[in-house]
């Protein structure tokens, strides 16, 4: 349901509201809030919220200079695992300068004028996502271990399944907050779990994604278990992955006669992902872990597209009209809106180019091996420097060369990667 400021105000006052929390993510996609009592909620909307950008990763692009949290009131949700007394809800944020102009590290931001140019262009873009995560065991004292919270495999059910009731609450969860999964499945590896969103419009596939994340955390220590979504948590098991899939229809009524057009933009756009997808690999696997995962147990590593399953980096049919397309090399560990930002940027060059497919299972080149590498990669593409702003990729390519160095220099690598990503990702 879409709010008014004013009904959400009335919300407020009608349901017991205390708190608010406005929710952002730093440049990497880690969620952050700030919580305000809900009669402050009127003055932010008019006036926003300070924060200091300095402390957030990514937000240094700011240059020291102020900035604020103002809500989307379209994004307003209760958080149905907080007290039902004193309830809290939350609304994802646009984050500006005092002067009201947009911070150019704002996801949101990114992704809202990606879209703007999708529909200048005559297309409108919708996306899908599947991701998966892997639960533990905590120890005596609460704390997360390294041993799986099952032993299941692909589709099992219980009692090998041990996950099953935490991914039935996840789902119910998500429903009270307004989200609605299509399925949920135990995956492939030891304590691995996916759970499936239909398509939507690129923004709220993206909040959607976030929502997904914070339930799944949220959920699983009420269970007493451990969730993570970093990229490859156990060497010798499969790594949890985010497989993006989007479709693109002409910007109109979605005529009988449009489809046809429908479909050979299709084609293009995901031509155009395949040329420029090594430029942001940078945003779709953004740890020095995520390329532990690229090019085991079915992730992709080399840049090729089929019809079936298997480790493709792009799986279509571009046979069957109006079927998606599927990005398979993203983790779960991304910023959505700048990667949803890129590829929606990506498919309009394809398109406007009238790029084509490579033969089916036909390699062009291969994804960059190392976080070091796609840095590079990144850094120096006119496609990147044409829409993401040279203060946030400068931060960007700091931060990534900062992690490559630590880690290249940790004299224990696995304790390095446990202590940095499984306990936070």
């Amino acid at each position: 349901m879409i709010y008014s400021e004013n009904e959400i105000l009335q919300y407020i006052d009608e349901n017991d509201v205390k708190f608010v929390k406005l929710t952002f993510c730093d440049l990497h996609g880690k969620l952050k809030n700030i919580s305000i009592l809900s009669s402050e909620l009127a003055v932010t909307f008019e006036r926003g919220v300070r924060i200091t950008a300095k402390k957030i990763t990514g937000f240094e692009a700011a240059a020291g200079k102020d900035l604020f949290l103002f809500p989307d009131v379209h994004t307003m949700t209760v958080l149905p695992w907080r007290p039902q007394q004193g309830r809290v809800i939350r609304m994802f944020c646009f984050i500006r300068y005092a002067d009201g102009t947009p911070f150019e590290g704002d996801g949101r931001y990114f992704l809202k004028t990606a879209m703007k140019a999708a529909v200048s262009a005559g297309y409108c873009f919708r996306f899908g996502s599947s991701s998966e995560f892997t639960l533990f065991v905590n120890d005596e004292n609460g704390l997360p271990t390294k041993t799986p919270h099952d032993y299941a495999g692909y589709c099992d059910v219980a009692p090998d399944d041990k996950g099953e009731n935490i991914r039935r609450d996840v789902c119910l969860t998500l429903e009270q907050m307004g989200i609605h999964p299509v399925s949920s499945r135990h995956e492939s590896g030891c304590g691995q779990h996916e759970i499936d969103f239909n398509a939507s419009s690129a923004l709220k596939a993206a909040d959607t994604f976030l929502s997904f994340k914070s339930a799944v955390k949220s959920v699983a220590i009420t269970h007493g278990v451990h969730a993570s979504f970093m990229p490859k948590p156990l060497r010798n098991d499969c790594g949890n992955g985010m497989h993006i899939s989007f479709n693109i229809f002409p910007d109109n009524d979605l005529m009988e006669e449009n489809k046809a057009e429908g479909n050979e933009a299709l084609k293009n756009a995901a031509a155009g992902i395949m040329k420029h997808i090594s430029d942001f690999t940078l945003f779709t696997n953004s740890t020095v872990n995520s390329y532990a995962r690229l090019g085991e147990f079915s992730a992709p590593r080399e840049i090729i597209w089929a019809k079936d399953e298997g480790s493709q980096l792009i799986r279509m049919n571009p046979d069957i009209d109006n079927t998606p397309v599927e990005l398979r090399a993203a983790d779960c560990v991304c910023n959505p809106y700048f990667v949803f930002g890129l590829m929606i940027y990506a498919s309009l060059e394809g398109i406007n180019l009238k790029m084509q497919l490579p033969a089916e299972n036909s390699p062009t080149e291969h994804l960059p091996v190392s976080i070091d590498e796609a840095a590079n990669r990144t850094e120096k593409s006119e496609f990147i420097k044409k829409y993401i702003p040279a203060n946030v990729l400068e931060v960007l390519i700091k931060h990534s060369r900062d992690e490559w160095h630590e880690y290249s220099s940790a004299y224990d690598k696995d304790a390095f990667e446990e202590k940095k990503y499984f306990y936070s990702l």
